[in-house]
């Protein structure tokens, strides 16, 4: 089990090392706290990273050191766990910077106040920007908003990674409720409706003009919109696609291997899913989880491979009685 509010982040020689990230809103931080981040990295031999995510991480800490770090700081973990909002990114904004159009601090921080460590089907990240510059690189986040002259862009779709996808510019002009309620409902179609799979994985396998049209029918009309559920059986194709659920050629039916794609699994058999998260394995949805081999992940997670391809097939077996 992974300390808690901890990251593995190395293993050397056999031993291995975690990173903290304590939660930030929009990377804002009092002198105060910056001093208890210095006094716990020397104390605790730790290394500060500032991340893209506008917070700070402590890295190359031991496991036996995480609570008491967690209790001097006096502050949270960034991250619940590995399927839900990870980071709400907030540029100046019109209260600090010249070019800025739109007030993206206030909207942004709103945004963190709701959605920050809520489950997901798989992580998501949202980027608030005001204006065209977009600092906060709206247009590779899950959910991207940017200010213009006339009022808040919605994008959705981004990402960067292993399979990196600009998003598509949803609606545009909203003043700061309407895009409130536009990301919310963007959010509750993305809970109800996707597998594990980021926003723009989610939008290649329903389609644009699908996702569009059924968000804008709730914002306009007040229409919710119902997709019927996606099978998992005998008989569906699986078809490869980069970046989206399934890259290998496991079927249904299949044994689980060590060659077998982590989310080839998760796609053929969505019953594995608490194995892998038991063995520590949690972050499913992830750019790495689309290509990567059931080894080379147990490898860098330091898990017996052996080991968890018995109780994966174990619980698959299970499954198909």
């Amino acid at each position: 089990m992974l300390p808690t509010g901890a990251n593995l982040q190395k293993i050397h020689n056999g031993k291995k090392t975690y990173a903290i990230t304590p939660h930030l809103p929009g990377g804002f931080i009092k002198p105060e706290v910056l001093e208890k981040y210095a006094q716990v990295a020397r104390k605790y031999k730790g290394i500060l990273k500032l991340t893209s995510a506008q917070r700070i991480m402590i890295t190359g800490l031991n496991a036996e050191d995480i609570d008491n770090i967690w209790n001097e700081l006096g502050m949270k973990p960034a991250i619940g766990f590995a399927n839900c909002v990870r980071s709400v990114k907030i540029c100046p904004g019109a209260a600090f910077c010249k070019r800025g159009k739109q007030d993206s601090i206030k909207l942004g921080l709103e945004l963190d106040r709701r959605y920050i460590k809520k489950e997901m089907p798989s992580r998501m990240k949202i980027g608030v920007s005001g204006c065209l510059n977009s600092c906060s690189e709206s247009v590779i986040k899950d959910v991207g908003v940017i200010g213009t002259d006339e009022g808040w862009d919605i994008y959705v779709g981004g990402s960067a990674g292993s399979h990196p996808r600009l998003a598509d510019k949803l609606i545009t002009g909203l003043n700061y409720d309407d895009a409130l309620r536009i990301i919310d409902i963007i959010v509750r179609y993305y809970q109800k409706n996707a597998d594990i799979e980021r926003i723009g994985q989610f939008i290649e396998r329903i389609g644009f003009e699908k996702f569009k049209n059924d968000v804008l029918a709730e914002f306009q009309n007040n229409v919710t919109c119902e997709m019927s559920a996606k099978p998992y059986s005998e008989g569906e194709e699986i078809i490869p696609k980069a970046g989206a659920l399934t890259e290998g050629n496991l079927v249904f039916g299949d044994s689980i291997d060590e060659d077998s794609v982590i989310a080839d699994i998760i796609r053929v058999y969505p019953q594995t899913i608490p194995v892998l998260r038991s063995f520590g394995m949690g972050c499913l949805g992830c750019p790495s989880a689309t290509g990567e081999a059931l080894k080379k992940a147990a490898d860098i997670h330091g898990i017996d491979s052996n080991e968890l391809v018995q109780a994966l097939n174990k619980t698959r077996m299970e499954g198909e009685k």
